[in-house]
């Protein structure tokens, strides 16, 4: 079993493929895998409680870690507390740490 580190930094409300990176996490997921969706600039958009986040919803029911970095939100008027289930504010030290840990990264 790996550990993955997925981080995306679009918007899917104007970028197409980011569905096909969350599809990308949840097979990973599926397939046994340690996954950890990290979500910076405007991929922390769809976080937001009351956006239209099935997508993360669904990944996260599926046991894929959802981290949203602090910093993003707070640029964007988004408060920690006001995030949909799932979804958990982070310092961007996270991706650091998961990279120091050896977890395989793919930047979006």
């Amino acid at each position: 079993m790996a550990t993955y580190l997925l981080i995306e930094s679009r918007d899917p409300f104007e970028s197409n493929d980011v569905p096909y990176y969350y599809e990308l996490a949840k097979g990973l997921a599926q397939d046994g895998h340690n996954v950890t969706l990290f979500l910076v600039q405007n991929g922390v958009l769809p976080a937001r409680f009351g956006a239209r986040a099935d997508g993360l919803t669904e990944l996260a029911d599926g046991g894929v870690t959802i981290l949203a970095d602090e910093f993003s939100l707070h640029e964007r008027g988004i408060a920690a507390e006001h995030l949909t289930s799932g979804v958990a504010a982070a310092p961007l030290d996270d991706i650091i740490d998961h990279m120091a840990a050896g977890s395989k990264t793919i930047w979006h």
